[in-house]
């Protein structure tokens, strides 16, 4: 396995230390300014114009996703395509309470120490903006760029996402996110009801069935859901109600099995209530990750290397964990998202201790840390081919497993 020489690493170093006061503002401004999925046009600009300056030719509106951007360098000299993906939007309501603030400015730092480097390497440089990672409208926009041929002619992808420990890449569940909408009609609900048709019940016969389906389904599915629209007055039969659901499994196969479970209890809550219907996903869907273990060793290595606290290292796979859309990355080349370590104290996502952390000074420290170490392995992917190539076969194997 490939080292990176003293002097490359001294060059990593010290344009990472040069330029992580800015970088740490961004991130800070970026906190300041959360924006959900398909409307991050701040974070976006940021970002892309950030890349300009560093010398990457970008492209914005890419791949379906108006705060999307495509930014790329490429050497004289040949040599792999190294993606680094960047994340930049915030949760509905709490804001950047999963640290996608920090996420994307790693990434960007990483990419433009790397690009000091790869003239005299070899190889292309890119980092895809993908919007939407915790869903909403148009989101989890890496299925698009997978669906739209922006991975075809890269070697190997990787990120790192803040978290309260580092770990290495961890599972995640494929998750397709559905809306289901019934329509009925409307009448007077206790002088006319025979004249009406009751939507309510019908999402009702949705969530019922649902809970009855569950003893019928693998331990690694799960199945839940709101409703998003009821009704509007006691007295009126609803004409309309709708509810939303996510489901998700371990993997793609048993997903798509599930789906037509639950289409099949769509389609019965509408016979039963005379409803009509419509049904189906209201984003990409997310594939679950295709771990490749030796990718994630050689970002490891360079992480004994910066006498990290052996206390804030896990090797644990949690018993339980969510969905990202890295996974439909994962599918198709080499892909990791390690964790880095942005709180002393358990975190947990989603919450405003999270939210705190990811503008806090371990916070920001972070991004260097972890811009550090996506360059490092990035090089390493791009000077080593027999490794390069020992990791796409890895990565190939447990595709191919994963998806038997």
């Amino acid at each position: 396995m490939t080292t990176n020489t003293l002097e490359e690493t001294q060059i990593i170093q010290e344009f990472i230390a040069n330029r992580l006061v800015h970088y740490q503002e961004l991130a800070l401004d970026i906190h300041d300014h959360p924006e959900v999925s398909n409307y991050e046009f701040h974070a976006a600009d940021v970002l892309s114009r950030q890349l300009q300056a560093e010398g990457f030719a970008v492209k914005t509106d890419v791949a379906g996703h108006r705060t999307g951007f495509d930014a790329r360098y490429k050497s004289a000299k040949p040599g792999p395509t190294i993606v680094f993906l960047a994340e930049y939007d915030a949760l509905p309501g709490i804001g950047h309470a999963c640290g996608h603030n920090l996420f994307g400015t790693t990434s960007l730092l990483a990419a433009s120490a790397l690009k000091k480097l790869i003239d005299q390497t070899g190889g292309e440089i890119r980092v895809y903006g993908t919007p939407g990672e915790e869903g909403g409208e148009n989101g989890s926009a890496k299925g698009s760029f997978v669906r739209e041929g922006f991975f075809t002619d890269v070697d190997a992808a990787l990120c790192v996402h803040p978290a309260h420990r580092y770990s290495q890449t961890l599972p995640s569940l494929a998750n397709d996110p559905v809306d289901v909408k019934f329509y009925g009609r409307a009448s007077h609900a206790a002088a006319a009801p025979e004249k009406g048709i009751n939507a309510l019940d019908a999402v009702l016969q949705v969530y019922n069935s649902v809970n009855a389906l569950r003893q019928h389904l693998p331990l690694d599915v799960k199945i839940h859901g709101v409703i998003t629209n009821g009704g509007v007055a006691a007295n009126v039969v609803p004409e309309f109600a709708s509810a939303r659901f996510y489901l998700r499994a371990a993997s793609r196969k048993t997903l798509n099995e599930v789906y037509q479970k639950f289409d099949q209890i769509v389609q019965g809550a509408a016979l039963a209530t005379g409803c009509t219907y419509d049904f189906g996903l209201f984003q990409n869907s997310v594939d679950d990750t295709v771990l490749t273990p030796l990718f994630d060793e050689v970002l490891f290595k360079h992480l004994t290397e910066l006498d990290i606290p052996a206390t804030e290292i896990s090797t644990e796979i949690p018993d339980s964990y969510g969905s990202s859309d890295v996974g439909n990355v994962s599918q198709v080349i080499p892909t990791i998202q390690p964790t880095v370590s942005i709180s002393d104290d358990y975190i947990a996502g989603h919450s405003e201790e999270f939210k705190a952390a990811a503008r806090s000074e371990k916070g920001l420290a972070s991004i260097a840390i972890g811009a550090e170490l996506l360059a490092k392995t990035a090089l390493d992917l791009i000077q080593n081919p027999e490794l390069l190539q020992a990791i796409k076969e890895q990565h190939q194997e447990n595709l191919e497993a994963q998806n038997t």
